[in-house]
């Protein structure tokens, strides 16, 4: 959810301060660029030298730069350069200002020009905290669209016990993060995606398989975790790693077993897509030891494999239901066959006669056909941005 994120951190002067320093380094771990806006009074309690080291950009604190330079520091480029802004920690005297909209620092400057969304963390004594002004400034800047992560409770500075203690960096991080993936246009739904090839084993060291890396159903478990779906990626025997921790993963080898972890599934899901590249046929028999060479030649009885694909759309209840077409000849037709036959939504097709597209490699080339003989058609791309155009699609028609 941060990855990529224009994150503003704005440090007001309270002695929970310290706390901006791990805030800025696990946003910068996330993948988020941070820049560090503090007051004047905030330095009392953490250098701006800290936080430039950690961010990796200047502090700004002031409205220029030094004063025998003179260069301005555009507060209003920096709050529209924002994608979100957090003000951690957020004093009393901070939330007053910030309600009021008294702008008597550059922090204040940037607030009031950044048109993002804006996370405030307040952070103050039992007394102050629980004071109705405070309560009133917060209502206030709640109503202005402003997002508050509530304090928690605990030992103060003061000796008390009680609320005003400043959330802990993880519990912020976590705060924003679920925030933004319940904005996401997939949030809520759940998504099963399989990807990879299936090994279909004829004795304990042979297999039937096919080139399939997994790439294109990986990218697609990521960006679908990345608008807010909860993901479930069943995946054959690859060398990925699971692209986002968030992502329930599911190892098979075979299409049987892969026949099984998809139907356990399916009944829970509200999205199906099915990007593996599962075995049509696999060996009638297995050999318990390895098949030694012999003079002349091998035949190998094949059976059909269980159509995952038709099982699921035989069974399709209100599920969204994806197929995946590689053809190398009559692609359009061959493809239109197969989603009416399995009962799909829509089917992405591509060719092994497009350059740059199939299996193994960074791209594809796709087209997206539905129902009614529609079809829209994708130039070559990487396949995270394939991803990004099927899930685009889906979110779009379904």
């Amino acid at each position: 959810m941060l990855k990529g994120k224009k994150v503003v951190v704005a440090v007001t002067g309270s002695i929970a301060a310290y706390k901006s320093a791990l805030i800025v380094r696990q946003l910068i771990k996330s993948g988020a660029e941070v820049k560090v806006v503090m007051t004047a009074s905030s330095h009392d309690f953490i250098t701006p030298l800290t936080l430039s080291t950690l961010s990796k950009n200047p502090v700004y604190s002031e409205f220029t730069s030094s004063k025998e330079s003179g260069t301005w520091n555009n507060h209003v480029e920096l709050g529209l350069w924002a994608d979100l802004v957090l003000v951690a920690p957020a004093t009393a005297n901070s939330l007053s200002k910030m309600a009021s909209g008294e702008s008597d620092n550059f922090l204040m400057a940037v607030y009031l020009s950044a048109k993002c969304p804006v996370y405030i963390a307040p952070a103050m004594d039992l007394d102050m905290y629980k004071h109705p002004s405070t309560k009133e400034n917060i209502e206030k800047l709640v109503s202005f669209g402003n997002i508050i992560i509530y304090p928690g409770s605990g030992e103060l500075a003061s000796g008390l016990e009680g609320e005003g203690r400043l959330a802990e960096p993880e519990e912020i991080i976590e705060f924003i993060t679920q925030d933004l993936r319940a904005k996401q246009p997939l949030f809520g739904k759940k998504i099963l995606v399989t990807a990879g090839p299936t090994h279909e084993a004829l004795d304990p060291v042979r297999y039937l398989g096919n080139g399939s890396t997994g790439k294109m159903g990986f990218s697609l478990a990521k960006k679908a975790s990345e608008l807010g779906a909860e993901v479930t990626l069943i995946s054959g025997p690859v060398s990925l790693a699971t692209p986002n921790p968030s992502i329930e993963r599911i190892n098979v080898i075979s299409a049987h077993e892969m026949f099984e972890a998809v139907t356990a599934q399916y009944e829970h899901q509200h999205i199906v897509i099915m990007a593996a590249a599962v075995a049509d046929y696999t060996p009638a028999s297995f050999s318990q030891s390895k098949m030694k060479k012999k003079d002349g030649e091998l035949s190998i009885e094949l059976k059909r494999t269980q159509d995952i694909l038709a099982h699921l759309g035989q069974h399709k209840k209100n599920q969204i239901l994806v197929g995946f077409a590689l053809e190398t000849n009559n692609e359009r037709e061959n493809a239109q066959g197969k989603l009416e036959r399995k009962n799909l939504d829509f089917i992405v097709l591509n060719s092994l006669n497009d350059e740059g597209a199939g299996f193994a490699g960074e791209s594809n080339k796709v087209s997206i056909l539905s129902k009614n003989n529609k079809s829209i058609d994708f130039e070559l791309k990487s396949k995270e941005d394939v991803s990004v155009d099927i899930l685009n699609y889906l979110i779009q028609h379904y």
